[in-house]
């Protein structure tokens, strides 16, 4: 081409040869600085996880952001836990497993912890703040409705928790919240706006699920509807923002930065689904196979003649041959027609198998479920695994009420404390409320979760004495396992035993009231304790003591002679 000059084939060769050299210098290189690199044969190193086959062609490979997730997906997640929830037989032992075990019948216990500066309890304000807060878990003072108690509130939470993946809380402070001028209401999920989303803007805060938050993703207020959106349809439905601080909004994240929870039975939902359409179908099947069922056929294949029928086999305007699938009955066929049956082999014999291990998969995709827990199944089962399963069933148990505890009850108790002392509404003894000014002081309480008791008590007890007595363990630490407070059973045992000498009643067993054996060994030093006289009156007084102990006779039978 005219202006360009043409290189001769010397020079291109010179060119490419340079080239090459240039290339094995640069290889030889990094070989040398970096010789853990290099390729092995056969190809580059890989997790066989993220390898993309015709395998693993439908597996995700790409990471999305979870709450991305759930703006689509989260209302029908939630609706179909619900419809689980309803209708399933293991959702509902499921449920039932949640309201027990976590907030149980008894309720979270609750104790004052209140303390002077030199560490002493302060029991005026201890027995204050508990009586007070009794009377607040009443219905009439803790729900807005005046429904549930705060047991019943707490029960709600943990099925809510389980079912939608998240509660919410509504407080309601001030003049008409109740005596203590605090009470709480449980808001239907459905009411917090899962499509209403905004980008940050202007100054304007961001809105993810009908969730406002800052520049930290800390919620600042919830977008609520004023109704769900089922209801009547004359009632204007409108979107209200709720500033944070009237709402506790709670959920046990699945990943980082989520900003909504997701149902807790989110990873068995589909396969609970698959199994109710399966068991559906063996009893359809079952059913027929009960019943004669088959089809009627002809030589040539033409349809039958019109006729009034023949012996309770009638056709209809078609021709063609009806008759019910009724059991134990059999029918006379037309002339020149033959009859196929058809008969379902079910139950099949693999369908328990089936049905047990889907529902093992179930119970590992659950929290404190084991399979003997969810199907009720406790066929081949030894005290040795269930122990091992239940176990594990209470360390799952247990970490959900450390939650709750921590994400409900403390933020409720100290909400309830301000409003109560600034309404005057917790007194002491002598009449006088507790002063709002000493709030901190106020606010040391302890929360207890409930705890169970195992199949041979007697054997874990007797361990647990055996722990006491060697120093490995003390009452309080023991009485805490259980769910139980060491003061409260000090208090009981006091209690007990004033009731007891106020009614002059001695069982066996118990201390001795003052006045019985020890009068009776006082008694026999009168009567001259080293003669033959004296040890006999003490040995009867104390034989006839309605009190006497084992303690007491081995103590007798020391200080007789021994024998020849």
């Amino acid at each position: 081409m005219f202006g360009q000059r043409r290189r001769s084939p010397a020079s291109s060769t010179l060119t490419e040869r340079g080239q090459q050299l240039a290339a094995a210098i640069d290889q030889h290189k990094a070989e040398r600085i970096a010789p853990a690199v290099r390729r092995p044969q056969g190809g580059m190193r890989r997790f066989d996880g993220a390898v993309v086959n015709r395998l693993t062609a439908t597996w995700q490979s790409v990471n999305v952001a979870i709450d991305a997730e759930l703006r689509t997906d989260l209302d029908r997640l939630r609706a179909r836990s619900r419809d689980l929830f309803k209708n399933n037989e293991y959702a509902v032992k499921f449920g039932r497993a949640i309201r027990s075990n976590v907030v149980g019948p008894e309720g979270f216990r609750f104790r004052a912890d209140v303390k002077d500066p030199s560490g002493k309890a302060d029991e005026g304000a201890n027995k204050a703040i508990e009586k007070a807060f009794a009377t607040w878990c009443r219905p009439e003072q803790c729900d807005v409705a005046g429904k549930r108690s705060f047991i019943d509130l707490c029960d709600a939470i943990g099925l809510a928790l389980g079912r939608d993946g998240e509660f919410m809380l509504r407080k309601r402070r001030g003049a008409g919240a109740g005596t203590f001028g605090y009470q709480l209401q449980l808001l239907d999920m459905d009411r917090l706006d899962t499509f209403y989303n905004l980008w940050p803007a202007d100054g304007r805060n961001a809105v993810i699920m009908g969730v406002e938050i800052d520049q930290w993703r800390k919620p600042v207020a919830y977008h609520l509807w004023n109704r769900h959106y089922t209801e009547s349809p004359t009632v204007t439905r409108y979107r209200e923002r709720v500033p944070a601080s009237e709402i506790i909004h709670g959920f046990i994240p699945l990943e980082d930065e989520q900003t909504r929870g997701v149902p807790w039975m989110h990873a068995v939902m589909r396969r609970l689904n698959d199994l109710n359409g399966y068991r559906e179908a063996a009893v359809i099947a079952a059913r027929i196979g009960a019943s004669k069922m088959g089809f009627f056929t002809s030589p040539d294949g033409d349809p039958a003649p019109v006729s009034n029928g023949v012996d309770g086999v009638t056709p209809d305007t078609k021709g063609e041959f009806i008759t019910e699938a009724t059991p134990g009955s059999f029918d006379v066929l037309p002339e020149g027609y033959g009859f196929e049956a058809f008969n379902p082999d079910y139950p099949h014999q693999q369908f328990e198998s089936f049905n047990k291990a889907a529902l093992r998969g179930v119970a590992s995709g659950l929290p404190g479920m084991s399979y003997h827990s969810l199907n009720n199944d406790l066929e081949g089962v030894s005290f040795s695994s269930i122990r091992s399963g239940t176990l594990e069933e209470r360390e799952d148990w247990m970490k959900i009420q450390k939650w709750v505890i921590t994400q409900v009850l403390v933020p409720v108790y100290e909400d309830w404390l301000e409003m109560a002392l600034l309404a005057g509404a917790i007194t002491l003894a002598n009449g006088s409320p507790l002063p709002l000014a000493k709030k901190a002081k106020f606010q040391d309480h302890i929360w207890r979760g409930r705890r169970w008791q195992w199949v041979d008590p007697l054997k874990d007890m007797a361990a647990a004495v055996l722990a006491i007595e060697n120093g490995l363990s003390s009452p309080e630490r023991i009485a805490d396992q259980q769910g139980i407070d060491i003061e409260d059973v000090i208090n009981d045992i006091a209690r007990f035993q004033a009731m007891l000498k106020a009614k002059g009643v001695v069982l066996a067993g118990t201390t001795a009231p003052t006045g019985t054996i020890a009068s009776a060994v006082a008694e026999s030093g009168n009567d001259g304790g080293s003669s033959s006289t004296g040890k006999a009156g003490k040995k009867a007084r104390v034989l006839q003591a309605a009190s006497t102990t084992v303690a007491d006779l081995v103590a007798l039978l020391q200080d007789e002679p021994a024998a020849a």
